[in-house]
């Protein structure tokens, strides 16, 4: 017991010797390496939620054998850390006639970009990374770099089909990106701000107030637009098996392989959950505000009412993943092209309308 407190003296003196710029950016570091520590964590559980769910939804087995310490009820809840170990101890294997830098640094672009966007998400009313007011700018510019890791790994694997899923995976990410920008200027119209944490206050109210009562057809275009944009089913005809054998990774394995396509696949739909979250159904707000007292700690903001419907959200990429068939590749582009963007740019038109008019919850624009 006195070897622990003498440690904690310690350290307390060497704290309170630093500047107070430097205990700031030790703050921020540690809050930084905390947050990717979570969603990473988070990716590797949400694997086995998604093989556990699907599997309930089909009638059959989920992982059921890797246990932690050989507990009986924690049945397959250590199968994404067998996951991991498996990936890690794979053999990184190196096409011959590839580019290997850029084979080596695709993974990485498309990593960070995965991670970085979580700087400017507002988690509750007193922790965001970066409060900045140009936040939705910047997540829509990040997602924008995501393709270019994408495109580089499939050119530099000097493979046809590898090639191949690229170029779809890039021609249908900017077709769904095209809509959810035209989504999210709705959003930044209704709440007068491009801040994350400006935007969610001003749904503040009532359940009423929420984005998705007010702009539901811009809500479900974002979402869908997220699904199409992580590859994920029924959008994934990337990894089209019958014409291109896997997508553009096909040429990766061991722990690029997880680096560029299971991490920053499972990190994006967290963050597209969470932005769904975050700009359509209050962030942190409670849905009881306004109907119980301000007192009740039920009608109190919490990140617990954020994870809540960041739960919701993602059980909705499961449950589509489980129930609807893989589209052909001109259904997807004709839905982004032909349907999603003229609705989006109608929406915004309507939405014109009622603030020159000063109708509704805009009527403080006009």
């Amino acid at each position: 017991m006195s070897t622990i407190t003498n440690l904690w003296t310690s350290l307390v003196t060497w704290w309170t010797a630093l500047s107070a710029d430097v205990q700031h950016l030790i703050i921020v570091f540690a809050e930084i390496v905390g947050v990717m520590m979570v969603v990473i964590v988070c990716v590797a559980f949400l694997t086995l939620l998604e093989r556990k769910i699907i599997g309930w939804m089909q009638v059959r087995i989920g992982p059921n054998q890797i246990r932690i310490f050989g507990l009986p009820f924690l049945k397959g809840v250590a199968q994404p850390f067998a996951d991991v170990i498996k990936l890690l101890l794979k053999e990184v294997l190196l096409p011959a006639k590839a580019d290997k830098v850029v084979f080596l640094l695709a993974p990485l672009i498309a990593l960070t970009t995965a991670l970085a966007t979580w700087a400017v998400v507002p988690f509750s009313p007193a922790f965001v990374l970066a409060d900045v007011d140009a936040g939705l700018l910047y997540i829509l510019a990040l997602t924008s770099l995501g393709v270019y890791g994408i495109i580089l790994a499939g050119w530099a694997s000097n493979s046809k089909y590898a090639m191949l899923g690229a170029m779809r995976s890039a021609a249908q990410i900017v077709a769904y990106e095209i809509a959810m920008g035209f989504a999210l200027v709705g959003v930044l119209m209704a709440a007068g701000s491009l801040n994350l944490s400006d935007i969610v206050r001003a749904q503040s109210g009532s359940l009423l107030t929420w984005n998705m009562v007010l702009l539901f057809p811009l809500m479900v275009i974002y979402f869908i637009s997220g699904i199409a944009e992580t590859n994920r089913a029924p959008f994934d005809v990337v990894e089209g098996e019958s014409e291109i054998v896997a997508g553009f990774h096909v040429e990766y394995s061991g722990a690029s392989f997880a680096t560029l396509f299971a991490l920053p696949e499972y990190a994006n739909m967290i963050l597209v959950a969470t932005l769904a979250a975050v700009l359509f159904m209050g962030g942190w707000l409670s849905p009881f505000q306004g109907i119980l007292a301000d007192s009740s700690p039920f009608a109190q903001p919490s990140f617990a009412w954020l994870f809540v419907k960041i739960c919701w959200f993602l059980f909705c990429f499961l449950w589509f993943r489980a129930t609807f068939p893989r589209y052909r590749y001109d259904q997807i582009m004709r839905l982004g092209w032909k349907v999603f963007i003229p609705l989006t740019l109608v929406w915004i038109l309507v939405e014109c309308a009622m603030v020159s008019m000063r109708i509704g919850p805009w009527s403080h624009f006009g």
